[in-house]
């Protein structure tokens, strides 16, 4: 059988520097999935990039052929005139890139985005384009196309804005696909969908697929060829079978060491005392209302939040859970006084055990500065978190200056022990964000987060950007900053393999709502609610002997209408959150 495309001996490399991709072979037959793997930095991305020539402007192609089948003949991309490579990008081959932000325009809506493939490759009227991006949004999992067609990217969540990138490099039926961590931002449940997504769109076309990932449970579930890569050279390569069944390089088992599973719980959990509560959201319920492009057409309003009630306690993890959408950033913007409850709802702060408890809502001015050296937050993306044009030194200290603490040798001092706290050495004070690595970005994150000793974490998806070693490491870390300085956290996060290894208490969400909450050691043994089931089915195992039960995940994923009768509801009248074991809530009429 042909191949459709044949990478032979590629060789990338920066200025005068050693190759940052040496010598990469590798080849996709149409209808096949190749799944390159590895750690951030070892030249996945770049090594697709180069198939499509958007490379950086200072990398060079030393050497090699990228050979694309054109009917019976081999045209080679690599030196193909930017005119005929025009034709080919976003038509022929299309690629889905990992920072969906950084690749949809701001200024303009998104169906308008991604119609323009339809319009510059199909020659197709816009009323035909909008009704084919309709359906590709609908198939890619958004609730409302019609909305997600008039929306900027900007209101939209990261995951979401995921889905739209998909659509957009799909909408068109490319003969190959080349999918750059495409479920990086994604929660587990729109994962498995668009990774089945992927497979019947294969399936229907005999597209193939280059998937670039660290996740060995989404090769596993993909992949029919894998070539692991590490410093821009490959370590293995070989069908799935053989790579995931029987690794033999030491690299290929490091990574299968690293993969987060969800854990098996054979002890009962202990029961827990709430009476030291750091942090309690009490009926806490968020509006938001939706400006119209028309001033005549009725304001929409959207409920984020509905009835929320969780308590941190302290010195332990919480644990929000939940698909893009479902209000866990919006519960924790809320814990933090960036966004105000609705009215009827209190959310209590105490600094210390014997402390009197603040309502975030009504603090002075004085009192929310003084909350808020209390309570910090780590955020998703380092990279955006961090200032570029900003030393780390004077990231670090800029939270102490604001808050007028210490003198400029004392905050130099503080930033030297914050850089120790998370792993990292004092000569890297001078440098900027750019010459950091994501795992280290994220430490920064945490070191920054750390600078005005606060008792309170809120951690929003702290791993889900990195790949799963430095991802263990991250999770490594914040259990001992944890332990060592008697931090609180709330912790979110859309992967239970990664709660229910920090976690003393998971809160399941879903549209707003909490739909069951229990410690791991019972949510894990016993779910109960069928989104909790479709959670655990979705996350991908690194084994190819199991793959992800799309069926559950569909139903469980799917309206809450579908759902079995007991947890069946429509509209707003959802059922009650009962206790049906000590410690065990679940949303539900029984």
């Amino acid at each position: 059988m042909q191949s459709l495309l044949t990478v032979q001996d590629l060789t990338i490399g920066f200025g005068q520097d050693k190759p940052t991709v040496d010598r990469l072979n590798f080849s996709v037959h149409a209808g096949e999935t190749v799944a390159l793997v590895g750690e951030s930095g070892s030249g996945k991305t770049l090594s697709c990039r180069a198939v499509l020539r958007i490379l950086p402007s200072s990398a060079q192609i030393r050497s090699g052929e990228i050979a694309f089948r054109q009917g019976e003949n081999l045209i080679d991309l690599a030196s193909l005139s930017e005119r005929r490579l025009r034709a080919i990008r976003g038509d022929r081959i299309s690629m889905i890139f990992q920072e969906p932000m950084s690749s949809l325009s701001p200024l303009h809506r998104i169906g308008d985005q991604v119609s323009e493939v339809l319009k510059l490759h199909r020659d197709c009227s816009a009323r035909v384009a909008k009704r084919q991006v309709l359906e590709e949004f609908e198939r890619v999992g958004f609730a409302n196309p019609g909305r997600a067609f008039a929306a900027y990217p900007f209101e939209l969540s990261g995951g979401m804005q995921q889905r739209a990138m998909i659509a957009m490099a799909t909408v068109a039926k490319p003969e190959l696909l080349i999918a750059d961590e495409p479920t990086t931002a994604l929660d587990m449940t729109t994962q498995a969908q668009v990774l089945g997504l992927l497979k019947s769109l294969q399936a229907e076309s005999g597209m193939a697929l280059i998937l670039v990932t660290h996740d060995l449970g989404v090769v596993a579930n993909m992949a029919d060829q894998v070539v692991v890569m590490r410093k821009g050279r490959v370590m293995e390569s070989g069908s799935s079978e053989l790579v995931l069944g029987a690794p033999a390089h030491p690299y290929t088992k490091k990574l299968f060491a690293a993969a987060p599973v969800i854990p098996e719980f054979s002890q009962p959990a202990e029961q827990s005392q709430h009476d030291d509560v750091i942090l309690s959201l009490q009926n806490v319920s968020k509006t938001f209302t939706l400006k119209q492009g028309k001033s005549w057409v009725q304001k929409q309003t959207i409920k984020a939040v509905q009835e929320v009630n969780l308590q941190v306690v302290r010195g332990k993890v919480l644990a929000l859970v939940g698909e893009s959408g479902s209000g866990k950033s919006t519960c924790a913007r809320m814990a933090l006084g960036a966004e105000i409850p609705d009215p009827g709802g209190q959310i209590l702060f105490k600094e210390d055990p014997e402390a009197s408890a603040l309502d975030i809502q009504t603090l002075n001015a004085q009192q929310r500065r003084d909350f808020q050296r209390q309570a910090q937050m780590v955020f998703q993306d380092p990279h955006s978190s961090l200032s570029p044009r900003m030393q780390i030194v004077s990231a670090l200290t800029e939270p102490l200056e604001i808050h007028g603490i210490g003198t400029a040798s004392e905050r130099r001092d503080r930033a030297v022990e914050l850089l120790e706290q998370v792993g990292l050495h004092a000569s890297m004070l001078r440098r900027y964000p750019h010459a950091f690595s994501g795992g280290q970005r994220q430490r920064l994150s945490i070191a920054r987060a750390l600078a005005l000793r606060p008792r309170l974490l809120v951690c929003d998806e702290p791993t889900s950007a990195l790949d799963v070693s430095v991802q263990s490491q991250i999770l490594d870390l914040l259990e001992d900053i944890r332990d060592r300085l008697q931090l609180s956290y709330l912790f979110i996060s859309h992967d239970l393999a990664v709660v229910a290894r920090i976690a003393d208490e998971i809160a399941v969400m879903r549209r707003g709502r909490i739909v069951e909450q229990a410690p791991p050691e019972l949510l894990m043994a016993n779910p109960q609610h069928p989104y909790t089931q479709a959670l655990i089915s979705a996350h991908p195992e690194p084994d190819i002997n199991r793959p992800i039960n799309l069926e559950a995940v569909a139903c469980g994923a799917g309206d809450p209408e579908s759902w079995p009768e007991a947890y069946r509801y429509a509209g707003n009248s959802a059922p009650p959150l009962v206790e049906l074991e000590p410690q065990h809530m679940v949303r539900t009429y029984v």
